[in-house]
């Protein structure tokens, strides 16, 4: 049953986003027969250091959405804090509901069924365009933002032009 209902609520999203884009991003499945598997282009936002870039990624749903948050991994190169090296992106929405084990986040940062793909894909754009160093999942891009920034300035020009390659 819960995975019907999770099915349904994502193929409502989906047919508002198709009729209704949202700017910053694309967003459809990686096949059809499969309602939670999503593909997603994410535009790199104006005035940061992504503008440009077109970087694809994979939002994975579980079968209990939206008790429980998806995950998002670029697909795409990616270098920023808040991303890990296998691309997964770690921001406070897509974890657990409840409490922070580690006391970092408050439960009202983490996720909530009232979260849709779009606020997702909008707090997705909002971390490239301001990375959170202090809670890093990627610790060697936290440390070249902290420290190197010219140095980090120029490897992220280099993923977007290798986005823009790739199209």
């Amino acid at each position: 049953m819960g995975d019907a209902l999770a099915a349904s609520l994502l193929r409502k999203q989906l047919k508002e986003l198709t009729k209704n884009p949202v700017d910053g991003f694309s967003a459809g499945l990686v096949d059809d027969s499969n309602i939670f598997e999503w593909q997603v282009t994410i535009i790199g936002p104006p005035d940061t250091l992504y503008e440009g870039g077109f970087f694809n990624a994979r939002l994975s749903f579980p079968k209990d959405y939206p008790n429980s948050p998806p995950t998002c991994r670029f697909t795409s190169e990616m270098w920023h804090p808040n991303v890990y090296d296998d691309g997964k992106v770690c921001i406070s929405i897509l974890h657990n509901p409840g409490d922070d084990p580690h006391g970092y986040e408050t439960a009202a940062e983490r996720w909530s069924p009232v979260h849709t793909v779009e606020t997702i894909m909008i707090s997705i754009i909002s971390m490239l365009s301001s990375p959170n160093d202090e809670s890093p999942a990627n610790v060697d891009a936290a440390k070249m933002w902290r420290e190197n920034r010219d140095e980090f300035k120029k490897r992220v020009a280099r993923i977007v032009r290798k986005s823009q390659e790739m199209l």
